[in-house]
């Protein structure tokens, strides 16, 4: 099911209008779970780092043994060919996608003979810089590398993610903190994280058990350029209970401020503002 108010899908060599099909009842992604993606975005006429998304999902496919059919250079020019069909000022939510078709002989492995591949291209807004969420602690963690494709972004760790974003919402929370398999912080549901202590930024170290999002190196980047004193580290709950500010960091929203965890509340402090506003300064002059 989609989440974008209108939708331009290419595959099989075109673009179709709406949400095409693209897979059938037998395709190895379909029943055996080998599906991965990236999201990059579209707004106000740019693509940040749209080229390393694209590389990325290239990455992601070999991780689940699927062999890249795309260069990326080829997938970041049918993306702009497909992003004319939307108004210049429209949000577009990027989205190019490798799955299996053939299985081996038990069904497991999934064949390199045939990759399916598309791009979906979704209208869906940016947050503004007054949306906020909360978060909550959840039973579920991230896995590690030994157990599950933790090196990919790939559709079959996304249950995962939903059950604790599940949990989270029905406490009465907008997402949830989450664990590694040692107990120490990991990310949100949904996104990477950070916390802000006395002026210096903090966010935990990417030991295998998460994806170290593209956006997240972005705002690593911008802070340090900025002057920022960061941390790449092992951060406990208790460090985010003592934070002076926290925010999330991922493709979709770029940068979302929280405002409470469990019984602690935040303001949307100053350095999570400046991340926001570095971002769109890069964005808009890249």
């Amino acid at each position: 099911m989609a989440f974008g108010k209108a939708i331009c899908t290419w595959f099989d060599g075109t673009w179709h209008d709406g949400d095409a099909m693209v897979m059938r009842a037998a395709d190895h992604g379909l029943w055996q779970g080998s599906s991965v993606f990236d999201g990059a975005r579209r707004f106000e006429g740019v693509t940040p780092d749209l080229d390393r998304h694209c590389a990325r999902v290239n990455r992601s496919a070999e991780a689940l043994m699927l062999k890249p059919t795309m260069t990326p250079e080829r997938m970041v020019e049918l993306i702009h060919e497909g992003l004319e069909g939307f108004a210049p000022d429209a949000a577009i939510y990027i989205r190019p996608m490798y799955w299996g078709i053939h299985g081996s002989e038990l069904g497991l492995v999934p064949s390199r003979e045939e990759t399916g591949f598309a791009i979906c291209l979704e209208e869906v807004p940016m947050y503004g810089p007054d949306k906020t969420t909360t978060l909550t602690t959840t039973r579920f963690r991230r896995p590690v590398l030994e157990d599950n494709v933790c090196d990919a972004k790939a559709g079959c760790l996304y249950p995962n993610n939903a059950r604790m974003l599940a949990e989270a919402q029905a406490k009465g929370f907008g997402n949830a903190l989450v664990a590694d398999a040692m107990g120490n912080v990991a990310e949100s549901a949904t996104s990477n994280v950070f916390i802000v202590k006395d002026g210096e930024v903090f966010t935990p170290i990417a030991n295998g058990t998460f994806l170290s999002g593209i956006t997240r190196a972005r705002h690593l980047s911008n802070l340090r350029a900025d002057g920022v004193d960061c941390h790449e580290t092992v951060l406990t709950f208790d460090d985010f209970r003592d934070a002076d500010e926290v925010f999330l960091s991922g493709n979709l929203t770029k940068v979302t401020p929280v405002t409470a965890f469990d019984d602690r509340q935040y303001q949307v402090g100053p350095v999570t503002r400046r991340v926001r506003e570095m971002y769109w300064d890069w964005a808009l002059s890249a």
